[in-house]
């Protein structure tokens, strides 16, 4: 569990968190796959939302997704994507929270992934939480933390170490 003080200090800026569903590149399910391509070749990242067309999030969809298709035993081959959609290749399962998720387990979701898809009750995509952010909430909080509070240790035993043995 984390403390009270400390989560106080880690959302101070959690307005940063979310980057909203409108400032986030996503792709439709139905897009074909060549747009699919194009989309992720153009905006820089290796992994977007996938969208139904209620704007439910649905599942993501990463440049090695697509290039698995384009792929055989002898070349590169683009035609590979003629006729599929982002939905044939799209990786579903993934990890996402709800808007009203604990911090606590949004922490431990980005653990493994850049950034988490955040949804509502309707599974509306919301936006997205990224690693980054939380990382740089992290920063403050360890540069801040000492400036505001006097800590005390509980316990002398092992205190200097960073890894025991």
């Amino acid at each position: 569990m984390i403390g009270t003080t400390v989560q106080e200090m880690l959302l101070e800026n959690q307005h940063n968190f979310l980057v909203p569903a409108e400032n986030v590149a996503s792709l439709m399910y139905s897009n074909p796959l060549d747009h699919a391509l194009l989309v992720l070749s153009k905006v820089g990242y290796s992994k977007i939302p996938v969208l139904d067309k209620d704007d439910r999030f649905v599942g993501l969809i990463g440049l090695n997704d697509i290039v698995g298709k384009m792929i055989d035993l002898r070349k590169i081959d683009t035609d590979n994507l003629a006729g599929l959609t982002v939905a044939d290749v799209m990786e579903i399962g993934v990890d996402y929270a709800k808007e009203d998720a604990q911090l606590e387990d949004v922490l431990h979701l980005l653990v493994n992934n850049a950034f988490l898809p955040i949804v509502n009750s309707k599974r509306i995509f919301l936006g997205i939480v990224t690693r980054k952010e939380v990382l740089k909430a992290t920063n403050h909080l360890v540069h801040e933390l000492e400036k505001r509070y006097e800590l005390v240790a509980k316990s002398e035993k092992k205190k200097d170490k960073l890894f025991v043995v």
